[in-house]
Order: C-alpha cells, then sequence, then structure tokens
C-alpha cells in the first residue's frame, strides 16, 4: 500500500450526530493523496458504521478501553503515515480547499512545521464570526506571539510529521505522563496548546488567509467554567518549558511574566465563582492593574458569585482592546 501525504486523524466517542457531514467533508478534498486514520475511543452509537462506510481512505481503529483525548490523540497518530498530519474533531468541518492549500505552503518551504487555515465559528444554524476577519496571525518564528495569543483551533492545524518526531527527540521524562513528547497526557484543558507552543518554538508557522475550517459550538461558552484547570495547566506548561529550554528565564522573561499573571486570572476567576471572592482578590492583587483586564474583574469580583454568567457574557460582549 503507498503512502499517503496526508494523515486525517479523527479521534471519536459517540459522534454520529454531525460525524457524516465531517467526513463528507474530508471526501470533498481537491486534494486526494490522504488517508485517514480513525480512532474509535468506545463508541455505543452508529459512529463505527458510519466510519467503515466511508472504504478504503479510512483505517479504522478502536480503543479497548475509553481514554482522555489526548491519549486517544496519541494512540492515534502512532498509526499515521503520512508526512504532513490533520486533526478533524468529528462536528467540525473543513471546506474543499483546506488540505491542498495547506500542503502548498509546506512544499514550498521546508522551515515551515504547522500551517493552520481562518476558522469560521458555527453554532449549527449559522456562522458566528470568522476568526481572523479583521486581523492575520504572525508567520514564520512566531512563538512568542502564539504564546500570548493562542490562536490555532485543533481542526485547523496541519502539522509537519518531522516536527512532531522533534518533539519526541527533545521530550524531558517526568514520570506524568507526557508519552514521548506529542500529546500531554497529564494536560486535559491545554495539551492541544502544548503541542503548538512546542512545534513554534522550533518551526516556522504559517497560515492559510481563508476560512477553510468551521469549527462547531455546542452551547454557552464554557472556557470560564474550566479557569482552575487552565491556571494549573498553564503554570505547568510554564515549567515544561523551563526543562525543555535552557535560559528560558533570561530569554522569554516577558513570557514568564505573561504565564504567571495569566494563571492568576485563571485561579482568581474560579475561586470568585466559588463564592470565594476574597480569596480571589488576594491572588490577583500583585496583577489588579495590569490591565482594564484585571481592573473589571477586580471590582466584579465584589459582587457574589452568582453573577459569574451575567459577568462573562458582558465581558466578551466587549471590544477586544478592553479584553486584553
Amino acid at each position: 500500500m503507498s503512502v499517503p501525504a496526508v494523515s486525517v486523524i479523527m479521534n471519536c466517542l459517540n459522534s454520529s450526530r454531525d460525524l457524516r457531514e465531517a467526513m463528507d467533508s474530508i471526501m470533498a478534498q481537491t486534494f486526494t493523496d490522504f488517508e485517514i486514520v480513525f480512532w474509535d475511543n468506545g463508541s455505543t452509537d452508529e459512529s463505527p458504521a458510519i466510519a467503515k462506510s466511508y472504504g478504503h481512505k479510512v483505517r479504522y481503529f478502536r480503543g479497548e478501553t475509553t481514554v482522555p483525548l489526548g491519549a486517544g490523540r496519541n494512540l492515534a497518530l502512532a498509526q499515521a503515515r503520512g508526512r504532513y498530519i490533520a486533526f478533524l474533531d468529528c462536528d467540525d468541518i473543513w471546506r474543499p480547499r483546506k488540505l491542498e492549500l495547506q500542503v502548498g505552503l509546506f512544499e514550498a518551504n521546508p522551515r515551515v512545521g504547522l500551517v493552520s487555515t481562518d476558522t469560521e465559528i458555527f453554532d449549527g444554524k449559522r456562522v458566528i464570526k470568522r476568526l481572523f476577519a479583521e486581523t492575520h496571525p504572525a508567520r514564520g518564528m512566531a512563538f512568542v506571539a502564539l504564546m500570548e495569543r493562542q490562536w490555532i483551533s485543533m481542526s485547523s492545524a496541519m502539522v509537519r510529521a518531522e516536527a512532531l518526531a522533534g518533539l519526541s527527540e527533545r521530550a524531558v521524562p517526568t514520570g506524568q505522563g507526557e508519552n514521548g513528547g506529542w500529546f500531554d497526557e497529564s494536560l486535559n484543558v491545554c495539551e492541544e496548546a502544548d503541542v503548538f507552543y512546542r512545534i513554534a518554538h522550533d518551526w516556522e508557522l504559517d497560515h492559510v488567509d481563508e476560512p477553510l475550517t468551521v469549527w462547531r459550538v455546542h452551547g454557552a461558552n464554557t472556557t470560564f467554567r474550566k479557569f482552575g484547570q487552565f491556571a494549573d495547566e498553564t503554570l505547568r506548561i510554564l515549567d515544561k518549558h523551563r526543562r525543555l529550554y535552557p535560559g528560558y528565564d533570561q530569554e522569554h522573561a516577558g513570557l514568564v511574566i505573561l504565564l504567571t499573571r495569566r494563571a492568576a486570572f485563571q485561579k482568581a476567576v474560579a475561586l470568585w465563582r466559588e463564592g470565594r471572592n476574597a480569596e480571589a482578590r488576594k491572588v490577583m492583587a500583585p496583577w489588579r492593574n495590569s490591565g482594564k483586564k484585571y481592573q473589571m474583574f477586580w471590582w466584579a469580583s465584589f459582587l457574589p458569585g452568582g453573577c459569574f454568567d451575567a459577568a462573562a457574557r458582558l465581558y466578551f460582549a466587549l471590544p477586544a482592546f478592553l479584553r486584553r
């Protein structure tokens, strides 16, 4: 069997509602030299039958037990054969030229390790917004820019297999399930960003300025509800970078401050939501005058924790410059 140029990683757990639309979007690609590595994480719905119905392009695997998503991605990656790796979550969609344009950027520049695309956010009925309608992400050696603002949606990402192999070579064992440098199985909410950061440290990034990925969102924004986890994992990523990259604190002193402040804000939000207002303000006290976002949070934290949902909606309605 010939080796495909692109391996498309799909991790599935009971995704039959949207799976056929996602699979159809792969089969409609103008670039056809791909395989689908479909890792079934123990589905009990019609997902296995749907995946297998797409024929020889699909290499179907089923885990013996249901595992966290990061571990599932690692299991699928171990089966990938392509020189480029793309990811499609089972409820997202690709536009037809997505693979074609990304592969073209890789072929044009061997220093590129990751290519993303612009992304439309879709609520199942309509497109809510386009991520880069007015701005464009950084290109080239963009590690610092990506750490400042993680802009890569998982289903938009394509990575060079060589870049992933390099992560394994640089991995520092910790006994915490980091699994050879791919997706860190000790992380639950930042495992995707962690991979993108480490690729960006060693490789150039590129971007297709077309909305070729459609990211389906379900219900209300839940990011703030996970901020306690984000706080812990932000600091763990900082610790990992210090272990991987000698001289990190000197070379990236600004990022050390940024990540420490970000984790404090995330922790404070989690505490406030739990009604632990005084503790939240204590955590944020060193950073309360660091920007409008922190000042707004400081005053909001005097409100009861039950006001969290309303405050979050107000926050996301603000112009971007006020949310920095």
